[in-house]
């Protein structure tokens, strides 16, 4: 790139921001996407790439889409999401992104809420599920589905319902003449929806300003390039993906491959080789999970083989990053000769994600202890960040130099942090929202009298980096007084291959207890071995059975306080999901929802006490 061009994550727009990753390499691979079995992953070039985002854009131009108008996106990740996005941003127009998996009436609320005029999605079904709901949606005046072939008749009173292809044909020659005035730095860029845990959704007015900030600050702290190359698997939807694992490609100039789903993540890491990978703990924990369950299938020699690389590599590890507090390592293996099979161990972890990677950033929630020291001992480049959907979302991430895996890293270039009362971590910077649409009590609320944002996180600054502590809104009082934050406990018991889902509970009760959801496979094997019939429900209450399970929970709960480790189990083999409404669709526990589901088995538990 000329040295008189600016580079794009400097521009004052993300619509801007693109137009100069075309114009500076028009030819290096910028989207790839599966085009069917038997069939090479369609290729797409900047140049391409732009091609695409003009037919779309003349195609919502054509709509009567204008500045300032919301363009609802119901898609998977895909190119056709991205040239949604990218023509809104193009026209000034505000995308509302929503979760494929959410449920349809949430989906409809936000869509009424946003008062979009044009939506995108992928089916008539969908469409259908959202006429059938409660929500009249009366500024939307065009659906546009991608995979209808034929016209569907008028019906009045409702919005047209017009195929992908038809739309783009009747505004290509929109696309052809002058490119409308590219929006202005404050605009919106994206009303995203918060996931609700305790309510309606609420939405997060990000302008173009906050995004290219956090943007520009993330290139600058972990040096992002053109050679990269992203496998976009968390939805387009979360705010995470969008800013981390699509604008900061665009940014970049890194190639993005479109995963095909969750089944097939694993298969697409293989064919991909992603080098940077941007992903939630749960995708980690579960590889995690697997390589546990692999060595402990091996025999004693395996097992003390892996024990012996991984105490090995994490020793080594913090005395590189010179990390001497918090963690346990054995210093005596510092600088020790190097385990025999600690190469071969890493190659085969390296392996699981396609060989490539040079940066796994793991965001959207706290990473278990366990399963970070396990990928940092065998040589998994694994980078803690922290954000939230008002802050565009990323507020600090760790570095490669500098990686203590209990913090979240130090504030990015452009972010101020400070510790309030209650030990709240406050922020402060371009990154911070505009507001809530809609919701200017709530905008005002959510800051300081003197503007800084109020994360409800606890925190505490080590060194200029944050270590996180819990939320202010999750903390635990039991009825003996003691107080403790369930997220890092439950984090920790995850790491039993056995539980797939877990939440801690004890709120104004006498002791901590938990519900876990058992993983289907795993509880099946821990059954044969035990002479427990496994597809009975009732054998999840029997006495042995929940002791058994507890004993496993305490031995990997015994850094808390005894107060803290859970006295009493209920057992359950249904998962927790966004269908049945007890997950929010970026995968986060709703907690009331739960403990309503479970209450008269949770009641039951207390009076008659299981404890180890």
């Amino acid at each position: 790139m000329s040295a008189s061009v600016i580079e794009p994550w400097l521009q004052p727009t993300l619509a801007h921001a693109l137009q100069a990753r075309v114009a500076a390499t028009p030819s290096l691979p910028a989207y790839r996407e599966f085009a069917g079995k038997d069939q090479p992953w369609k290729q797409y070039s900047w140049q391409e790439a732009g091609a695409a985002v003009t037919g779309f854009r003349g195609a919502m131009q054509h709509s009567g889409v204008r500045h300032g108008d919301r363009v609802g996106i119901w898609l998977p990740n895909s190119v056709n999401a991205m040239c949604v996005d990218q023509a809104a941003l193009q026209i000034g127009a505000i995308s509302v992104p929503v979760h494929t998996t959410d449920n349809p009436a949430s989906i409809a609320y936000i869509f009424d809420n946003a008062e979009v005029s044009l939506l995108v999605l992928s089916s008539l079904s969908q469409w259908e599920r959202l006429r059938a709901t409660s929500y009249a949606m009366d500024a939307l005046h065009t659906v546009v589905v991608v995979d209808l072939q034929d016209q569907v008749a008028p019906v009045p009173g409702q919005p047209r319902v017009v195929p992908l292809v038809q739309w783009l044909q009747a505004g290509a020659s929109l696309a052809m003449g002058a490119a409308p005035a590219l929006p202005a730095a404050q605009d919106v860029a994206a009303i995203v929806y918060t996931s609700g845990t305790t309510g309606k959704p609420k939405g997060v007015m990000l302008t173009h300003a906050n995004v290219v900030a956090d943007v520009g600050a993330f290139v600058e702290r972990l040096q992002p390039n053109a050679q990269d190359r992203f496998l976009s698997f968390l939805p387009l939807s979360h705010t995470f993906e969008r800013t981390v694992g699509y604008y900061l490609a665009v940014a970049c100039g890194a190639c993005t491959s479109y995963a095909r789903s969750a089944a097939l993540l694993m298969q697409d890491m293989q064919t991909e080789k992603p080098t940077m990978l941007v992903c939630v703990p749960r995708i980690y924990e579960r590889a995690h999970a697997k390589v546990l369950e692999k060595v402990q299938a091996g025999g004693e020699a395996e097992r003390t083989a892996f024990e012996a690389a991984v105490q090995w590599g994490w020793a080594n590890f913090c005395a590189r990053q010179g990390i001497t507090d918090v963690h346990k390592h054995d210093a005596s293996l510092i600088n020790a000769p190097k385990p025999a099979a600690h190469a071969a161990i890493a190659q085969q972890i390296a392996s699981l994600f396609g060989g490539s990677i040079r940066m796994a950033i793991t965001g959207g929630a706290a990473i278990a202890h366990s399963t970070a020291k396990v990928f940092l001992a065998l040589d998994v480049p694994l980078l803690q960040g922290y954000g939230m959907t008002e802050t565009s979302p990323v507020i600090s991430v760790v570095t490669l130099q500098s990686n203590d895996p209990s913090t979240v890293g130090e504030p990015l270039p452009c972010v101020e942090v400070r510790i309030g009362a209650q030990r709240e971590l406050q922020v402060h910077g371009p990154i911070v929202m505009k507001g809530y649409w809609k919701r200017p009590q709530e905008s005002a609320a959510a800051l300081t009298e003197d503007g800084w944002l109020r994360t409800v996180d606890q925190a505490e600054l080590v060194k200029g980096r944050i270590r996180l502590m819990g939320r202010l809104k999750e903390i635990i009082v039991t009825s003996t007084g003691e107080k403790l934050s369930p997220a890092d406990l439950e984090l920790s018991l995850l790491a039993d291959p056995l539980i797939e889902q877990i939440m801690v509970l004890g709120d104004h009760r006498p002791y901590v207890s938990a519900i876990a959801v058992l993983n289907a496979e795993n509880w099946e094997l821990l059954a044969a071995a035990n002479g427990w019939n496994a597809s009975n429900p009732d054998t999840l209450r029997q006495p042995v059975v929940v002791q058994t399970i507890l004993q496993r929970l305490h031995a990997l709960s015994t850094d808390f306080p005894s107060y803290a480790q859970p006295r009493a189990l209920l057992l359950t083999t249904e998962p927790w999901s966004v269908e049945n409404q007890l997950l929010t669709p970026t995968m986060k526990v709703k907690r009331k929802q739960i403990l309503e589901r479970y209450s008269v088995q949770v009641d039951g538990m207390y009076g008659s006490r299981r404890s180890v």
